[in-house]
């Protein structure tokens, strides 16, 4: 079955030009935001709280955008398991891949953090391409094992590399002559808030996931924001921000703070592209 769903279906939309991929997200758009509204009691509360300032308007405009842009990321996300290198430099442009080629050329490892905004699955998969670091991505391993391998294949194509989260440690410990950077998405929802930082995030007490810092100071390896814009449907542009060279100095907690200050400023510019489908606080302190 899996076999089957994956070439009867998957692939030949993973083939089709943009018009038609499009066309496709727009019908998904009115299935998803208008027919079953899919989770919208939760994208509701989670923009309200978010944003109090906003009237229930406001609100609405955001959420509709928001399934328009979840409705391409779908399609975008299919497009991944054919896409060809020339197709991903159109869609995926790196502003400034200086900042971590410079570091590469020093031979400083580095933590790469961003958050689930825009095409981060894409913007992943792109960055072998220009960037000269040997690149990993830190990941949570599906249950089903053929659509594990089929996605894990799809996003090491360019060259990246997946770390299942458990053996992320390994990676660290492990002496390597080409300089390295992993990357962490760490705006999600600890699943121990017994081991998170809490941040004010979003107007709500929010548990981040310590494990970038954590790493970065035992370690030594400078951190750098990853930022990513959705320029026009289905372009991305890509930019990099140092947060520090010298992590060991930094206080405890500070790092993770700067990731989120600078990710909320990313948020509250384009509030439709973060990820709100995500229970984010499902959790309290």
């Amino acid at each position: 079955m899996n076999n089957l769903l994956y070439h009867i279906i998957i692939i030949p939309i993973s083939n089709l030009n943009n018009f038609f991929s499009y066309l496709i997200s727009d019908v998904l758009y009115l299935i998803l935001g208008k027919l079953i509204k899919y989770r919208q009691p939760l994208i509701t509360k989670n923009l309200k709280n978010s944003f109090p300032e906003k009237s229930e308007n406001e609100i609405k405009s955001i959420r509709k955008y928001f399934y328009k842009h979840f409705s391409d990321l779908i399609v975008e996300s299919l497009k991944g398991f054919t896409i060809s290198e020339k197709e991903i430099n159109k869609k995926i442009i790196l502003k400034n891949p200086s900042l971590l080629n410079e570091m590469a050329q020093k031979k400083h490892n580095i933590i790469l953090i961003g958050g689930h905004y825009n095409n981060w699955e894409m913007s992943a998969q792109k960055m072998p391409l220009e960037c000269e670091h040997e690149l990993y991505a830190i990941y949570k391993p599906l249950s089903n094992k053929f659509f594990d391998k089929k996605m894990k294949d799809s996003r090491e194509k360019f060259g990246l590399r997946m770390i299942p989260m458990r053996e992320t440690k390994n990676y660290f410990h492990t002496d390597n002559d080409k300089p390295r950077a992993i990357i962490f998405g760490s705006d999600q929802s600890p699943s121990n808030t017994k081991n998170a930082h809490w941040i004010k995030f979003l107007n709500q007490e929010s548990g981040f996931l310590f494990g970038a810092e954590k790493y970065a100071k035992e370690f030594n390896w400078p951190v750098v924001f990853v930022s990513i814009q959705k320029t026009k449907r289905g372009t991305y542009e890509v930019s990099f921000q140092l947060i520090t060279d010298q992590p060991n100095m930094e206080p405890k907690g500070k790092i993770i703070k700067d990731f989120a200050n600078l990710l909320e400023a990313d948020i509250n510019q384009n509030p439709p592209y973060w990820l709100w489908t995500h229970n984010r606080w499902k959790k309290s302190k």
